[in-house]
């Protein structure tokens, strides 16, 4: 056994002792984080006093980051590779030799040996350095071997640049696992976040199902399956009341101490995109159950009441109204909304009706703001910011204004072998012309961004010059001016085409969202939470929508970002975060829970860059 990992009847490291040890007894106490490399510790070390363990793994991942490239390199190259030499011939330090075990990389068959050898020499060939993959994986219970192939085989694609961050990205990951082990660490809560969205994640809409993909779309069954979870999850977790209104919303209220006070309201969405991620959205409603949780176990309650909401729908994905279930609650539910069919022609009201709701009861739900104190949420980031910053939270500034568009030009379906190329009226090169000035469009403004998400040809042949294309438009901009001015370039610029080109086009505007900026008193109280966890202080806007855009309307709000995983991606299966990260999100909402109970001292300290 390592002397330098605790031992099941040694007591784990602190950081009051190792603020206070010598130089050399804090080395020895942090031996063993980063494979063959002190260096990173001890230059770490110079940095003491350690608010936090998040505090020490940042100064740890800055010291890296500033070390240079060919440190970096040194850095991955002291790693051992996967299943490699030096874990057949036993001299894999015990750090790595306790992760690749759980990750069962000690019990190949001679088949998966091989499969991994050789990718191991593929990567080293083409990189120039190993692969490194934190093999215990989010929750730190060990990815199976399938799922260390999968990365394996997927990042065998990636650019040499983007490789190098994210093995050391994973490295820090190693490192963070260590950590936990050296001062027994275990982010209860967190696990139990993450365990809330992988039971979630069981429910997936036919069609996806069946091919490992996670899509859950507006009162399918899969989504009526998954209010129902939640549902008896916020009752386990000691909610005094919980429903499911006239739109679908899972509605947990944890009463105050006082009959009257106001509450706080929170939550997120829990419908998804098609084959989307396990995170969007649901993080956002455990990490508040869970906090609910911890309060009903002791026997507490607030001066202020809870009101966790598991919004129904935010992505637009069956029908085109999109923020449906937070819309109702700031009474902006449009009575045409019912009327939109889906793609199998089933209008939203027959849907409803269909699901036990009451259409009759929507206009009853709309929330009095004069009854709460302000909306909070927390959201994974979907975005590479704190990836790359090596941050697990970030507060967020304000969120991006959009609108978005279903648009369809028409021109004339014609042999594509008989009708010369000045003859044609092509509406799918209408369509790719006004593709490559959105993207040129919105680089103009730095932070605007502008998307084709929907392309289609219906009924579209190989040797057909298409005659009709759907598409779908997305843009979003810090301020409502600039995406306006975003919006008229755009739809000036579609008709310019259509005219030229000889075409006819429509374009249905079916979500505009305003820029919502977040109260400076909400924010501070985030910030004011992530200094007293000794978290670094980062701040960023949000360039995806969310709920807090409706809640915006009526009450204050401000959000809470979550690191995301593989650089931070999101709408996708790849999409992930760490329990870690998630405790450090339920532990800062904890806090705000904390700070609502004593006057608000606003923190002076300076924000990352």
């Amino acid at each position: 056994m390592n002397p330098n990992l605790p031992s099941p009847s040694s007591p784990p490291l602190s950081l009051t002792p190792l603020n206070a040890a010598s130089r050399s007894e804090a080395l020895q106490m942090l031996d063993g984080l980063y494979e063959h490399s002190p260096w990173i510790a001890e230059q770490a070390l110079d940095q003491r006093p350690f608010l936090s363990l998040a505090d020490l793994k940042h100064k740890m991942t800055e010291v890296v980051s500033q070390a240079g490239r060919e440190a970096q390199l040194a850095l991955l190259r002291a790693h051992p590779e996967l299943a490699g030499k030096a874990m057949v011939s036993k001299t894999l330090t015990a750090e790595s030799t306790n992760e690749q075990s759980k990750a069962g990389l000690t019990d190949c068959t001679p088949e998966e040996f091989a499969k991994i050898q050789q990718l191991n020499a593929d990567y080293n060939a083409k990189f120039g350095f190993p692969f490194i993959l934190a093999v215990r994986g989010p929750r730190g219970l060990g990815l199976n071997k399938q799922q260390i192939i999968d990365a394996f085989e997927r990042r065998l694609q990636g650019h040499p640049d983007f490789e190098l961050a994210e093995c050391l990205r994973n490295v820090h990951r190693i490192v963070e696992i260590r950590l936990n082990d050296k001062f027994g660490v275990t982010p209860t809560q967190g696990h139990q976040v993450w365990d809330w969205q992988e039971s979630l994640a069981r429910h997936s809409d036919p069609g996806f199902a069946e091919n490992g993909q996670l899509t859950v779309t507006y009162l399918t069954d899969a989504h009526r399956a998954c209010a129902q979870d939640i549902l008896q999850s916020m009752k386990a977790c000691g909610f005094d009341e919980v429903t499911l209104d006239a739109v679908g919303n899972v509605v947990g209220r944890y009463h105050p101490s006082t009959e009257g006070a106001k509450y706080l309201l929170t939550g997120s969405h829990y419908d998804t995109v098609r084959n989307g991620g396990k995170y969007d959205g649901r993080l956002g409603i455990f990490v508040p159950m869970v906090c609910v949780q911890a309060w009903h176990q002791k026997g507490q309650r607030l001066p202020f009441g809870i009101e966790v909401v598991a919004f129904s729908e935010e992505e637009g994905q069956r029908y085109k109204a999109t923020f449906l279930g937070s819309s109702a609650l700031t009474g902006d539910f449009n009575p045409a909304w019912l009327e939109q069919q889906d793609a199998e022609g089933i209008p939203l009201r027959e849907a409803m009706v269909h699901a036990g709701l009451r259409v009759e009861d929507i206009a009853k739900i709309k929330r009095d703001p004069a009854h709460y104190l302000g909306f909070v949420e927390v959201h994974i980031e979907q975005g590479p910011v704190l990836n790359e910053r090596n941050l697990p939270l970030g507060v967020v500034t304000s969120i991006n204004g959009s609108v978005r568009f279903q648009a369809e030009v028409i021109g004339t379906a014609s042999h594509a072998g008989t009708t010369p190329m000045d003859r044609r009226r092509d509406a799918a090169c209408a369509v790719a012309e006004l593709a490559l000035y959105m993207e040129q469009r919105a680089a103009q403004d730095g932070d605007s961004v502008a998307t084709i998400g929907q392309w289609q040809v219906p009924q579209g042949s190989i040797n057909v010059v298409p005659g009709r294309c759907h598409f779908s438009m997305d843009l979003r901009a810090p301020t409502n001016a600039q995406r306006d001015a975003l919006s008229r370039d755009v739809l000036n610029q579609l008709q310019s085409i259509c005219e030229r080109r000889g075409l006819r086009f429509h374009c249905e505007e079916v979500m505009r969202a305003s820029a919502a900026p977040s109260d400076p008193t909400w924010q501070a109280r985030w910030e004011q939470a992530l200094t007293a966890l000794g978290v670094p202080l980062s701040k960023l806007p949000s360039g995806a929508g969310h709920d807090a855009m409706k809640l915006h309307e009526i009450m204050p709000q401000a959000m809470l970002f979550v690191r995301g995983e593989n650089a931070g991606i999101s709408h996708n299966p790849l999409e992930s975060t760490t329990s870690d990260d998630m405790q450090l999100a339920v532990d800062a909402f904890q806090q705000i829970l904390i700070q609502l109970q004593e006057p608000l001292k606003v923190s002076h300290q300076n924000p990352l860059p």
